[in-house]
C-alpha cells in the first residue's frame, strides 16, 4: 500500500490523486468504471474533482454501499453523493436499488450490472474497522459466491454492500481516512490486520491517504 500523510492538505491531495487515476484510465479506455464510499469525508472532495476537467460523460459512477432507507433521505448515500457530484457532472449513475421490497433479487440485479473490474473504488475506515458495509461480525464478511450482498441491520439500518471479491478485483483502491480519531484503525488497516473488515482488503493496488497517521 502506498501512503500519502497529508495533514491539513487532504482535499487537495485526494482531489489530485483521483483525478490523476481517472485522467489516466480515460486515456487507455473509451469508458471507466468507479465506486463511490458514502459518510461524511468524502463529499468536499467530490464536490472539488466535480469542477476538474475530467471528462465525466465516459464516466459511470457506481456505489460502494447503500442504507436501506427512502430516496432522498438525509442518511442515504445518493443524497450526498448527488448533491457533491452527480448534480454537476454528466456522468452516467448507477443507484443501488435499496428502495425494492425484495432486496435480495434488487441486489442480484445490481451485481449483474456491475463491470467485470472497477477501474477505481475509493474506500472509507469506520472507527470500529469496516469498510463499505462490510461490518464486524456480519455474515456478508465470508460472502465469496456474489459481488452485492445485503448486510444485517448496523447502526439502525440494512445495508446494500459490494462484497470482499469485488473490491479485491478493482484495478485502483484508493482509501480516504479523516480524523484523528481514526489513528488506531488506520495503523491497523497498514498493517493488514484481519481482525478488522477493512484489513482483509488486498493491498497490492491500493493507497492511503489520510490526516490520521
Amino acid at each position: 500500500m502506498r501512503i500519502v500523510r497529508t495533514g491539513a492538505r487532504l482535499t487537495d491531495l485526494a482531489v489530485m490523486e483521483l483525478e490523476g487515476i481517472l485522467d489516466a484510465c480515460l486515456q487507455r479506455k473509451p469508458r471507466v468504471a468507479v465506486a463511490v464510499s458514502g459518510g461524511r469525508t468524502p463529499w468536499p472532495i467530490l464536490r472539488r474533482l466535480a469542477g476538474t476537467d475530467v471528462d465525466w460523460r465516459r464516466i459511470d459512477v457506481y456505489q460502494v454501499d447503500e442504507r436501506v432507507v427512502p430516496r432522498g433521505d438525509s442518511a442515504r448515500n445518493l443524497t450526498g453523493l448527488e448533491e457533491a457530484l452527480l448534480e454537476h457532472v454528466p456522468a452516467t449513475v448507477f443507484p443501488m436499488p435499496v428502495e425494492e421490497t425484495d432486496l435480495v433479487s434488487a441486489a442480484e440485479r445490481y451485481a449483474a450490472s456491475l463491470p467485470p473490474r472497477f477501474d477505481l473504488i475509493h474506500l472509507g475506515l469506520g472507527d470500529d474497522g469496516h469498510t463499505a458495509s462490510l461490518v464486524p461480525g456480519d455474515p456478508v464478511l465470508d460472502v465469496v459466491d456474489r459481488g452485492v450482498a445485503l448486510t444485517e441491520p448496523y447502526r439502525g439500518h440494512r445495508r446494500m454492500t459490494l462484497t470482499f471479491p469485488t473490491i479485491a478485483r478493482a484495478d485502483s483502491l484508493v482509501w480516504i481516512v479523516a480524523g484523528v480519531d481514526k489513528a488506531s484503525m488506520c495503523r491497523r488497516l497498514v498493517a493488514a490486520d484481519a481482525s478488522i473488515p477493512a484489513g482483509r482488503v488486498p493491498q497490492a493496488h491500493a493507497t492511503l491517504i489520510t490526516d490520521a497517521l
